[in-house]
């Protein structure tokens, strides 16, 4: 367990997967509605358990999940390439915490976590305008890539950040 700020993170164990897929798929449900007007939408087994399975258990990644104070609030899980590239794979929180920095100090904990990485990047809905808001005006990251841009549930944004010397 680590403390960074006001945020309790712990590796994510099978014991989690069922309240962090909760979490996961109001988070995508919510920006689904909000931007798209559906009810629902997500990566595939957003709202399974597959893709917190297959990302955080199955795989090297490392995973955490995050609390405020007793309460779960959602995760994070970043993967590494071989020529020291980081992927940040989700980062998502329950919509009952948005708007209030918590998405900054993930971020940022990741950020001090992982200080030899020297460039980042992230894949996001090309829907999903709070992401593309927070993730360019408030991490730094910049626009690389616009995949599938003429299919609005397909498309997606390829981010980048590289770390200043």
């Amino acid at each position: 367990m680590e403390i960074f700020e006001d945020l309790i993170f712990d590796s994510i164990t099978e014991n989690d997967v069922d309240a962090l897929t909760e979490i996961m798929t109001r988070a995508f449900d919510d920006d689904t509605k909000q931007f798209l007007g559906e009810e629902k939408g997500g990566p595939r087994g957003y709202d399974t358990g597959v893709f917190i399975r297959r990302l955080a258990l199955e795989s090297s990644c490392p995973a955490f999940k995050l609390s405020v104070g007793p309460r779960l609030a959602g995760a994070v899980i970043v993967r590494f390439l071989e020529d020291g590239t980081g992927i940040l794979e989700i980062l998502f929180i329950d919509p009952s915490f948005n708007n209030q920095g918590i998405g900054f100090k993930i971020w940022s904990f990741i950020e001090a976590k992982y200080p030899s990485v020297t460039k980042w990047m992230t894949e996001t809905p090309g829907y999903s305008k709070r992401n593309h808001y927070f993730y360019i005006q408030k991490c730094g990251f910049k626009l690389v890539e616009k995949r599938n841009s003429h299919h609005p549930r397909e498309e997606s944004y390829i981010l980048e950040k590289l770390k200043k010397s």
